[in-house]
């Protein structure tokens, strides 16, 4: 028994050592508490300039971490092992979040930039009244394409993606709510949809497409798309703005029969522990000039009304990644289905990418 407590107190001891030594290398590395902004983002998602120059204007020391699915990030945050005090998820998410009390709500009137956002991507169904989050781009998700590769062939529904032209020639993100939601349009239903004969007919439709998709990719599929490794490609708007960047023989559309309209917002956990410096990166992000720079840098649509304005034409002017508010009308917003309903959608995904093996 005396051995056991020995040995108890030797691992206590131990512990307390490395906790304080780390807390020591932090300090000295100015990652303490008060001065520290801890940032939790998509990767790529922020032009690493304008944190420089945040980090002078502030005085704060920014560590910046990156999560690839809306679903890591809400499980990272709920577990609370590491605090964040600012994260960017998306709509649905958010209304998660909401219903989880995992969001901090905001003080609009520490957000004075908050009146450069133009009023169409405020009091949105997921946060009305933006009561816990802040827009910080948005987009759509379509159909990234290479004329010259279908022997100049324009695509312009989901329902093309089934022409036997494409045969091995299609790439698809890897996400639950993408694939089986263009299943979905594709049949003239709503992305959203819970309706289980729905999502059954959805499901054999997809697996019909199986002959034409190549593969089912992460990031990577930007430099394959790129590199004409396949000629089409169902990706978020600004990753098709950004592979049209490297490749200008790319073309981008939003499907006719609908698709996604998504938002991506600013959010402060409810673990945050530099609250303050949180309202002053969200502010400086608002700011248009750093949101016009911001916008340029990660392809995707800013919701700054006067950032756009600073935008060259060639950005701000090109339809395809700023369509007009009468076709964003058209569009639907990714609702929280629910856990079961989530689990269903990724079950039906899991079985449309077995099917493919």
């Amino acid at each position: 028994m005396k051995q056991l407590v020995r040995m108890f107190i030797v691992v206590f001891v131990a512990a307390f050592a490395l906790m304080y030594g780390v807390h020591l290398l932090n300090s000295s590395e100015g990652y303490a508490g008060s001065n520290t902004l801890t940032i939790y983002n998509w990767g790529d998602y922020i032009d690493p300039d304008l944190i420089a120059e945040f980090e002078e204007e502030s005085g704060l020391k920014v560590i910046y971490q990156t999560f690839d699915s809306n679903e890591a990030m809400m499980t990272k945050i709920e577990q609370g092992g590491t605090t964040f005090d600012v994260s960017v998820p998306s709509e649905y998410a958010i209304s998660k979040m909401k219903e989880e009390n995992l969001l901090l709500p905001i003080d609009h009137s520490k957000l004075p930039n908050l009146s450069h956002i133009d009023e169409r991507f405020l009091n949105l169904s997921f946060d009305p009244n933006n009561e816990y989050s802040i827009p910080y781009f948005w987009g759509t998700v379509g159909i990234v394409y290479n004329p010259g590769m279908i022997d100049g062939w324009q695509i312009k529904s989901w329902n093309d993606l089934w022409d036997e032209r494409l045969r091995n020639q299609i790439l698809l993100v890897d996400g639950a709510r993408e694939v089986i939601g263009f299943g979905l349009n594709s049949l003239y239903y709503s992305l959203n949809d819970t309706e289980e004969a729905h999502l059954q007919e959805a499901k054999n439709k997809l697996a019909s497409l199986t002959p034409n998709v190549k593969a089912i990719v992460g990031d990577e599929i930007k430099m394959l798309l790129a590199n004409e490794e396949a000629a089409v490609g169902v990706v978020w708007s600004g990753d098709a703005s950004e592979i049209m960047g490297e490749n200008e023989n790319l073309d981008y559309v939003v499907p006719e029969e609908g698709s996604n309209l998504w938002f991506d917002n600013m959010v402060i956990p409810k673990t945050a522990r530099n609250i303050e410096g949180a309202y002053q990166f969200m502010n400086f992000m608002l700011d248009p000039e750093h949101a016009a720079r911001n916008a340029e840098y990660v392809g995707y649509s800013t919701p700054n009304k006067d950032a756009l304005a600073l935008l060259p034409e060639d950005i701000s002017g090109d339809e395809r990644f700023y369509p007009a508010p009468e076709m964003t009308e058209k569009l639907e917003v990714y609702r929280n289905l629910g856990k079961r309903m989530l689990a269903h959608y990724n079950e039906l995904f899991l079985e449309f990418k077995m099917h493919r093996k």
